[in-house]
């Protein structure tokens, strides 16, 4: 079990976020058949992801000025405005806040010196950390060694190369847990972005029902050795997400 108290540095809640929430409420729930709850913040209701009695995420409305349609991810902080100020000196910038939102704690989007876009949250409170929808986070990026530097400077991740056989492709963890992913963008004109992985039954059903939605393919589905089945998916907005079914553990 995860607790707030063993979350730091891991994350701990997905949203989506674009101009129409809707749209995007209706094509996950029924992509994966999730549930909703509804978190009324006064003017604005919030649609929160709800799976096996937990609550994972949400559907965010865009700021003006916001990215197209994306997943964030939100990392947990001890201190946001701390993880803000390493964030400027490490070179990255502040997109939005520090804000406090009652009942649900503070946070900050924070871009990385590449273009990349992670929020640092600071939960209001104790609790238990919803696991078992959002197995894995990825960080594709244009200098892996600048990523990688700033990561550890404003969240203290350390990070193992995988090696040849992997691409050169790197493990963020948080002492001892690898908790995300790191490696070069193959395809020099795309964005640097942090994608989610969500876990799944069947990767071939799940790419053949997304594109029945509407989804498209960004990456068909492909076996990785020891890691398992997995494939990348954009919404019916535009927005990249991954999909895994992992290797059992022998």
């Amino acid at each position: 079990m995860t607790t707030t108290a063993t979350a730091v540095g891991k994350f701990v809640w997905h949203e989506q976020v674009s101009s129409d929430p809707g749209q995007a409420k209706d094509f996950y729930t029924a992509l994966f058949g999730w549930g909703t709850e509804v978190f009324d913040a006064g003017e604005m209701k919030y649609s929160m992801i709800n799976a096996n009695g937990q609550n994972h995420g949400g559907f965010g409305q865009a700021q003006e000025g916001a990215p197209p349609p994306h997943w964030l991810g939100h990392v947990q902080v001890d201190d946001v405005d701390e993880t803000v100020e390493k964030a400027k000196a490490a070179g990255g910038k502040i997109a939005f806040g520090p804000i406090e939102m009652g009942e649900v704690g503070k946070f900050a989007i924070i871009g990385d010196p590449q273009g990349a876009f992670v929020s640092a949250y600071q939960p209001d409170g104790e609790g238990e950390v919803a696991e078992g929808v959002f197995v894995w986070d990825e960080l594709g990026t244009t200098d892996v060694d600048g990523a990688q530097k700033f990561y550890a400077d404003v969240f203290g991740w350390t990070a193992k190369d995988m090696g040849e056989d992997f691409g050169g492709y790197r493990i963020f963890e948080v002492g001892e847990t690898g908790i995300a992913g790191e490696h070069a963008l193959q395809d020099t004109s795309a964005s640097p972005r942090w994608i989610p992985y969500v876990g799944v039954e069947d990767v071939d059903a799940t790419v053949a029902k997304a594109t029945e939605l509407g989804g498209s393919t960004a990456a068909e589905a492909m076996d990785v050795p020891t890691v398992g089945r997995i494939a990348l998916l954009k919404d019916t907005q535009g927005a990249l997400f991954g999909i895994i079914k992992p290797q059992p553990e022998s």
